[in-house]
């Protein structure tokens, strides 16, 4: 087109999306809009405004799988990509405990004869009613051979990470040490000069824990039901295994975990109609504090229970 005169008409330049005062030729790719150097980002095909990268990057956020849904006060996160230090240390102390009691034992499969290790920390009712209550966490770490070992630790490995991922380091560490000292409760009540350890306790905990978390995440837990009704019946019919520890470790990680992830709905249910993080925090922290009481009271019951029925044993009793 030629204006009077014969010069060209030139149609002056639209200002950027953002900033208007500053002509562009150059637009962006995806949206159309006009933009200038600063609010273009190189893309795969042409240019993309910073509008539209970052409706790309919260798009690409909403689709990325996590582990657990957050609920109203937060008491679950999604955490998938944190890793899971508690599971892993856990495992750590497991077997650097076995490795101790196979070089004591100087055997790998009777790991349990002859190791001074193992003679301080199994548990052993009686010997708890004597004063030595560290067996009632000791025994959480050791084991009976290596295949013993290696079946807690995969088991610990694959619900121990998915219970780090949903509860956190801290709460998740609380489940499990509940869980233990539930197994070890239990345990108290057979028989008397009885010796048990493992970790069985405490990961039987967190079947409960993996449980819990599934039904308030509303996700099908018929297969965490399937892996549990497995061990019941593994537990109560194989002989050598302890189903009190594998209960009471259930129970109390079960326990445990409620309270943590449904601590929200009994604060509304209480009247609190908005529970602050704190709060809920608070309530969760609360119950797992009075369950640790409740381990304790059940110990200290039995330990007295055994000390009335073999007085004149217990001074003599060893391992």
């Amino acid at each position: 087109m030629s204006a009077p005169g014969g010069g060209e008409m030139h149609q002056p330049l639209p200002g950027c999306f953002r900033h208007p005062d500053r002509p562009t030729g150059l637009r962006c790719s995806r949206c159309g809009r006009p933009a200038c150097h600063e609010c273009l980002r190189q893309a795969p095909v042409g240019f993309h405004c910073v509008d539209c990268i970052e409706q790309e990057r919260r798009g690409a956020a909403a689709r990325m799988p996590t582990a657990t849904a957050g609920n109203a006060a937060g008491s679950l996160r999604a955490t998938l990509a944190a890793r899971p230090t508690v599971t892993y240390v856990l495992i750590g102390l497991n077997v650097l405990a076995y490795l101790i009691t196979a070089v004591q034992a100087g055997s790998v499969l009777d790991n349990n004869r002859g190791s001074d290790l193992y003679e301080r920390f199994a548990l052993v009712p009686g010997l708890v009613a004597n004063g030595e209550w560290w067996r009632l966490i000791g025994s959480g770490f050791l084991h009976f051979g290596i295949i013993h070992l290696a079946v807690n630790m995969y088991a610990l490995y694959v619900v121990g990470i998915a219970c780090e991922n949903a509860l956190g380091k801290l709460r998740y560490s609380l489940v499990y040490l509940v869980g233990l000292l539930g197994g070890s409760a239990a345990v108290m009540f057979g028989a008397w000069n009885g010796q048990t350890a493992g970790a069985s306790g405490a990961i039987f905990g967190l079947f409960g824990a993996v449980l819990i978390i599934l039904l308030r995440l509303r996700r099908n837990p018929n297969m965490m039901i399937a892996v549990i009704v497995i061990n019941v019946i593994i537990s109560v019919s194989v002989p050598g295994i302890s189903w009190l520890g594998h209960l009471g470790g259930f129970l109390a990680g079960t326990a445990a975990t409620a309270a943590i992830v449904y601590a929200p709905e009994a604060l509304r249910a209480l009247g609190v109609h908005q529970p602050t993080r704190k709060a809920v925090f608070g309530a969760g922290f609360g119950v797992l504090g009075a369950l640790f009481v409740v381990e304790i009271v059940l110990i200290a019951v039995q330990v007295t229970s055994i000390q009335d029925q073999y007085a004149l044993i217990l001074p003599h009793l060893r391992f």
